[in-house]
Parts: C-alpha cells; structure tokens; sequence
C-alpha cells in the first residue's frame, strides 16, 4: 500500500517506466508491483525491443536485466544512455558481482542489484532515481533561466552606437580571449561581462565578479589568490581565491584600474602561465580561466604615465568594447524607461505605472552622469513617490527642473549656447560643487570658473 507522500508525488504526473528482461514471469511480477504504485509501465523481452520503445518513448527509469537473449545489460547501459541520457538505468542480475557493479557505474547506470535479494530496493530505488533526475531537471532549467536573464537579448537599446558593441561582443564571445571593457561607470560593463560568459564555450561554469577598488591591498591579494590557514593574523582556514574559483569559466576584474602596481605583476603573471600561488603558500596551482576586466579609466594614458603597468595592459587589451554613455544613446532610454518602470511595478508590488509625455521629455534631456545605473535609481525613486497616476516631471528630483535653451535667451542652434545649458545642467546636478562639476565636463576648475563667468552663471 502506498504511503500519503508517495501517492500526493505519483498523483501530480504519471512516470513511465521500462522492463527489460527475457524471464517472462519475473518481468511481469515487476510490471503489476510498479503500477500498483501508480506509474505507467511497458515491457521489453529483449534489447532490441527496449531500445525501440526507447526510440518512441521517454522514460525516467529503465530496469535491465544483465542477461538478455541478445545483448549484455552491462554494455547495453552505455547504448541506453546515449539513446536517453536522462533516463536513469537499474540493473538487474541473478548472480551480482562487483566488476560488473563497477562496470555498470561507470557506464552511467544508478544502480545495480540482485533479484530476489534485493527486491525491497526496486520501489525505493525507483523513486530515489526519479527525484535525481527531477533535480538534475530543475537545475538545467535554472542554468536556463540564467542563460536567458544574462543573454545578449536582455541588453537593452537598438541605438547605431549600442548594436555595434554587442555585434562585437558576440563575435568575442565565442573565443577565449581577453576583453577589456571601458566607459563611465554605470554603463552596464558587468551585464556585458555576464552575456560574453553566457555565449561562450565556458556557460557551464562559474562565472566569477570582483571589483578591484573594494578592497585594500592586502584582502584583494587575498580575495584574488587565495590564501593557507595561518597566512596572516586571522586566517583561519585555507580559502580559495576568486582565480581558483574562476577555474573553467570567466573572472571578471571590474576597476582593474585600481589595482595596486605590484599584484598587477603577479597577475600578469597568472595571464601568462595560468600558474598562481595562494597567500601564505610556495607550491603553484593552476587555474583555466578567461579574464574579461573593465575600467573606466584610460589604461593607455595610466600606463604612459606610469600609473598602471604598460605589459599587463598590453595583455589586457586584446580585445577592447567601449560602451558608450547613456547621453550618447538616447534614443535607448524610452525602451529602458518601460523595463525598467515595469520590473520596478512589480518588485514593489505596486500596479503597472505609464508615465506622461513631459516625465520622458526631461528623462531624455538629462546628461545622466551616473549613465544606466543613474537611470534606474530615478526611476526607482519616481515608482516609490507615485501613487495610481502616470508618472510626471513633478516626480523627478530638483536637478531635472533645468531652464530650457529660450529660457535662458539663448539660440537653440548656437554651440555657446549649448555649452552654457551643460554647464548649467551638470551644475544643477552636482547641487554647485563645481570641482565636482568640472571633472564630470572634463575641463580643469580655471576653465569651469572662467566659463560661470562668461556666461553669467
């Protein structure tokens, strides 16, 4: 008699089962005692049967007997596996022993018992074989969902300047070799990273992210390395680093900008010999990983001026993607506004939200300094204020409320004109910190100043 559990499990989806075995009375024991159980179950007399019920149908377990009339259920796992690969094979025998066992094993079956001995294991077995492959099925559904949620499809914007990084990116991303991704901050370099990783030979493994500004120089050499119990005060155990962890798949380095001089050294050296050494340790490991690293500084210019070693940047920039900023794109921010608003609706639990012709008017007239990141975070922002109503300008915070170009008496075609409404936007952002003004222009303080006074600021 079936137990609660067992029969709620066998009631939410009917799972086939196929008998392979000559001995006609043994199969048909096996077949009525199975489908008291609530699965559906089909019998073979022979290996060329089963592999033609195979062939027509999917199963989650097969029970195969090691003698059959023409084949070796030993060798015949490896011919079913390859049929079915996620049907999960038991083996039966009347005289077991362990050469076989192993044999079988190694061919890809679950298990292999003895009838008669072990006829209580069947119905257990069977259910133990069905709950692996419905794991193994969850997790390439997850590995799915994940692929899908990093592909290059989720990049947002069909602007000239961002279709061209992605049709680089995916000509990249089938190759092994080193991108160096560049832009402001907040231009999506990580959600780069993850779809160059995602449409690589190496999806199936780990993809590995660790910003290089976030640590002081002692923990990032640690974090990057690893290190042994008892490297440095507080080194409890040994611990894998962020290279070790990235061992098949893809180490992202974001910031690599600033890193300090002496681990870029040892880096490099990592680039070169696939060979590190762990804090602490003098044996070499090895570790096969692809290194995609991002900055948003001028590595060509760091290194010229001794900032930042001009070999690792050779390395590096084997393939270099400059994502262009948001202000460059605006014709992206209309289709990033709607995804946004509605993920945004949704992780809020509020009701989906439109918004008004004037709120993305001055969502497309802003610079965007912080670039998608910025974006997301104003959104979010307007989302939390509104209540039923579609989103306005009125939401948006103080720095949107600019003066227009007529406002300030100026001509809408004239390039001073154009300048003192930057100047004048980028002022109204940064709330009149004007050193902080001056290095998002990218013009030195005396400039900035002598700009405020020319016009009228």
């Amino acid at each position: 008699m079936k137990d609660p559990e067992t029969r709620d499990r066998n009631q939410s989806h009917v799972h086939k089962i196929l008998i392979i075995d000559d001995e006609d009375k043994l199969r048909s024991l096996l077949a009525r005692i199975i489908r008291a159980e609530g699965f559906e179950v089909q019998e073979a007399a022979d290996a060329k049967s089963g592999l033609q019920f195979l062939e027509r149908q999917t199963f989650a377990v097969i029970l195969c007997d090691v003698k059959l009339p023409d084949a070796n259920g030993v060798e015949l796992v490896k011919k079913l596996k390859e049929t079915a690969p996620a049907t999960e094979v038991i083996l039966l025998t009347a005289y077991g022993n362990i050469p076989d066992g192993v044999r079988a094993i190694q061919h890809g079956a679950f298990d292999y018992i003895t009838k008669g001995n072990d006829n209580d294991r069947i119905l257990p077995l069977i259910h133990r074989a069905i709950e692996k492959n419905q794991l193994r099925q969850r997790v390439e559904n997850l590995e799915k969902r994940v692929g899908e949620k990093y592909s290059f499809d989720t990049i947002l914007g069909q602007s000239t300047a961002l279709r061209r990084v992605v049709e680089l990116a995916q000509k990249v991303a089938v190759t092994d070799a080193t991108v160096l991704l560049t832009g402001e901050t907040g231009t999506g370099k990580e959600v780069f990273a993850q779809a160059i990783h995602q449409a690589s030979g190496r999806a199936s493994h780990s993809f590995v992210a660790l910003n290089s500004s976030a640590f002081s120089r002692e923990l990032l050499e640690s974090e990057l390395f690893g290190h042994v119990k008892g490297a440095f005060t507080g080194a409890l155990n040994d611990k894998k680093g962020f290279i070790e962890e990235a061992d098949g798949g893809t180490l992202f380095l974001d910031e690599i900008g600033e890193m300090p001089l002496d681990l870029q050294a040892k880096l490099l050296r990592v680039l070169e010999t696939s060979e590190f050494i762990r804090v602490g340790e003098q044996k070499p490991r090895r570790s096969d990983f692809r290194l995609i690293a991002a900055t948003n500084r001028d590595l060509k210019t760091e290194s010229e001026q001794q900032r930042f070693r001009q070999d690792l940047y050779f390395r590096l920039n084997v393939f270099a993607l400059h994502l262009p900023p948001l202000r460059e794109r605006v014709a992206d921010i209309e289709p990033m506004v709607r995804h946004f608003i509605a993920e945004l609706c949704a992780k809020l639990k509020k009701v989906p939200l439109t918004y008004e012709a004037d709120f993305l008017a001055a969502l497309q007239a802003y610079p965007w300094p912080g670039n998608i990141r910025e974006l997301r975070n104003c959104l979010e922002r307007s989302v939390i204020l509104a209540g039923t109503e579609p989103l306005s300008a009125a939401l948006l915070p103080f720095e949107f409320s600019v003066p227009s170009a007529t406002s300030l008496g100026l001509s809408a075609f004239s390039l001073n004109s154009a300048e003192k409404l930057q100047i004048q936007k980028v002022l109204n952002h940064t709330k009149g910190n004007k050193a902080e003004a001056a290095r998002l222009l990218e013009i030195g303080i005396a400039t900035l100043y002598r700009k405020i006074e020319e016009y009228s600021l």
